[in-house]
């Protein structure tokens, strides 16, 4: 089987509320061929999402120009827990979609990256229970009655699920319901959606968003012809990245992903990852193409 994609894009986000530069802020790993076809990376970390934002399509513009296919991976989920879109009552027919309208709406960020993110986590709050659940985690000077900075409950059989599908099968993920400290995906996943969304509407069906839009199994050429780029979410965790001399962490994470998933590919081995177990029950399948997402390379 002939490799799916030609480069491939890593993003790690980040949810800062200023601008900043090295560990804990934005990295962007990019593995594409040179002019001898051998595979190359580079880096970059701009300080505000709006930099990012600006690079990423730079980028997404540069291997379009060269006829590249991209896989561009996202360390953040892409569709939230069963069930979120019908308790907020969104409009439409296809829910991760109006999670996405939903967020784009409510979602300010600023060119210096001040952003409102506990702000969109109490209004949810207030929607879904009234109270500071199920988002949690802010500082305590941006505590409010519906949002506060520690946990106040576990999640019971009545409320919307603690964690994706995806999260349970990656073992260790956090739950999206968490909006500060470390592994904060939540606020990662609030400011990072509208984001992919501007992304994705730019270029329209010349991107298509895993496994929302292409459904969750393994692709084929044939399922990628007249598509520029595949949008995933991955997780740097599943695999252990060694820092090179004078890299950090976050920069070794998003070269490392890059470099796991050419390999992958160029083995063949990366189509299958697009799709489920084998024994992957029903439900589990159209939860995760409908609404939760999936995390590329993780096994139920």
């Amino acid at each position: 089987m002939s490799r799916l994609f030609s480069a491939y894009v890593i993003v790690d986000w980040s949810a800062a509320a200023k601008p900043t530069t090295g560990a804990d802020s934005v990295w962007i790993g990019v593995l594409k061929r040179d002019v001898r076809f051998r595979l190359t990376f580079e880096s970059y970390n701009p300080a505000t999402r709006n930099e990012a934002e600006a690079k990423l399509a730079v980028i997404l513009d540069d291997l379009k120009k060269r006829g590249e296919r991209a896989l561009v991976g996202f360390d953040f989920p892409l569709g939230f827990p069963r069930g979120f879109s019908q308790a907020l009552n969104l409009p439409g027919e296809t829910p991760w979609r109006a999670v996405w309208d939903q967020l784009n709406k409510m979602v300010k960020d600023k060119a210096d990256n001040t952003n409102n993110r506990f702000g969109v986590g109490s209004e949810i709050n207030r929607r879904l229970t009234g109270g500071p659940f199920p988002f949690w985690g802010c500082p305590p000077k941006d505590a409010l009655t519906t949002l506060q900075p520690k946990r106040t409950r576990e999640h019971g059989p009545d409320d919307l699920p603690e964690f994706r599908h995806a999260d349970v099968a990656a073992k260790g993920a956090h739950s999206i319901w968490k909006l500060y400290y470390n592994g904060s995906v939540g606020g990662q996943a609030i400011m990072g959606i509208p984001a992919v969304r501007r992304l994705k509407d730019a270029r329209g069906e010349a991107v298509r968003v895993w496994p929302f839009e292409t459904g969750f199994k393994a692709l084929t050429e044939a399922d990628l012809d007249g598509v520029e780029a595949v949008v995933a979410e991955v997780y740097p965790s599943l695999i252990k990245a060694v820092p090179g001399p004078g890299e950090i962490k976050d920069l070794a994470q998003v070269r490392g992903l890059a470099e796991h998933f050419a390999k992958l590919d160029e083995a063949g081995k990366l189509a299958a990852l697009f799709g489920p177990d084998k024994d992957a029950p029903a439900q589990l399948v159209e939860d995760v193409q409908t609404q939760e997402g999936w995390i590329l390379g993780a096994s139920i």
